[in-house]
């Protein structure tokens, strides 16, 4: 009884939330009603400032580490746990949306401040933490969880300016980044809450969704080389026509990825055709196949399933072929014990909950390398992201807020 009563008296506060949020959102603003906050730049200056002060006003002890991270802390009842850690990033992309990312930045914010409202601390120490420049290093997550390069251009920033430079602007220190590791028992867990940017969640009418994990993904560059030639005088079956022979790869993808037992996702995004004339046989292509799961295996059984595919092509056509690997990021399984407690917490709200990986990327990929990790999604209307009309209720802003605070408090009692 104590337990489910401790619960039921930390309510959180869904108009101040969602006040934050359009706070937050007028830093940047576009005139389209999209947010522009790249990290480094002054919008993302000014909302940091604007975040750190009301940490302070909520309790915590603020800092930002060597890799750009504004931590809030709140020391624990009992000495010499490890944190409890929720957060998020509040860079956009150039056409961001209100919620990618700061929701689970503010929900955090909204979580110190009942607490703070009510007297109280957790067991575990509690810590909020904006991470720096999400939408293009990650170095914030990777310098915490020490998986960032120590090779500074190998960090491509959204301003084209060295990361130490833009590293030092927001209060890091590329020089130290290796300190920004924390220690494998600094963290208890990791949980985030942020926004689907899909939607099943709208689609199944479900408020909650409990993470499997964040997905893995290969990406590759695929070069085909036919022979640019007049389009009126070359004979059709003289042809070596490099965009003909894309067309087939492109159906290819997109025939491997649903014909697939499991649930993967396999995209052709791009397409650079050479020399791209009305009149000429292309003679060469460059596109980019993106493959995501969270099984590594369906992604290596479908890399092998690509390779094989090129080859049929490559033959038949007459193009030379080739794959170029871009990068390989492998997936990050969600803990189970923190989807247990997510499932629970959700359950006892009385909200519609189902599960479901995520397919894009987020901070608890990197930290949830390290430590348990868990994320909770609300829906997006639409499923749109990254734009102006990213949209989720203010009432499921606050649900999926509620269900993180209560998530926490069973964490803390049961770790």
């Amino acid at each position: 009884m104590h337990q489910s009563l401790e619960t039921e008296l930390l309510r959180v506060d869904g108009v101040r939330l969602n006040a934050g949020l359009d706070r937050m959102a007028a830093i940047g603003t576009n005139p389209d009603g999209s947010v522009c906050r790249r990290g480094f730049t002054e919008q993302d200056v000014e909302a940091r400032i604007l975040l750190s002060g009301w940490m302070k006003d909520a309790g915590l002890e603020v800092r930002i580490d060597t890799a750009g991270n504004l931590i809030g802390r709140l020391e624990g009842a009992v000495p010499g746990l490890p944190a409890l850690v929720t957060g998020s990033h509040i860079d956009t992309v150039p056409t961001g949306g209100r919620y990618d990312g700061v929701l689970g930045v503010l929900a955090g914010l909204e979580i110190a401040r009942t607490l703070h409202r009510r007297g109280r601390s957790l067991q575990h120490p509690f810590e909020v933490i904006a991470f720096a420049d999400e939408e293009s290093t990650m170095v914030g997550c990777k310098g915490m969880s020490g998986t960032a390069s120590c090779d500074p251009s190998s960090f491509v920033t959204s301003n084209g300016k060295p990361i130490q430079d833009n590293l030092s602007m927001i209060g890091g220190d590329w020089s130290n980044l290796a300190s920004a590791r924390r220690s494998d028992d600094a963290i208890a867990a990791f949980v985030e809450l942020h926004v689907e940017q899909g939607g099943v969640l709208e689609q199944r009418g479900d408020v909650i969704g409990t993470v499997d994990g964040v997905v893995g993904q290969k990406r590759f560059t695929v070069v085909i080389e036919g022979q640019a030639n007049h389009a009126g005088t070359t004979p059709m079956n003289d042809r070596l026509d490099a965009l003909a022979a894309a067309a087939r790869v492109v159906l290819a993808v997109e025939q491997m990825a649903v014909e697939h037992p499991g649930d993967p996702v396999a995209t052709v995004g791009r397409l650079q055709v050479w020399p791209n004339a009305a009149n000429v046989v292309p003679g060469s292509v460059q596109l980019t196949v993106d493959l995501r799961d969270l099984d590594s295996s369906v992604l290596d059984q479908l890399s092998n399933t690509l390779m094989n595919a090129l080859e049929r092509i490559g033959e038949s056509s007459g193009c030379a072929i080739r794959l170029d690997p871009q990068f390989d990021v492998a997936p990050t399984p969600a803990d189970q014990t923190v989807k247990q407690a997510i499932t629970a917490s959700a359950g006892a709200l009385g909200l519609k909950t189902s599960s479901l990986p995520s397919r894009a990327s987020h901070d608890a990929q990197e930290i949830g390398r390290r430590w348990p990790m868990g994320m909770i999604f609300v829906p997006s209307r639409d499923g749109l992201s990254h734009s102006a009309g990213e949209f989720t209720e203010a009432s499921h802003c606050e649900a999926g807020t509620q269900v993180l605070l209560d998530t926490l408090l069973r964490l803390d009692r049961t770790l």
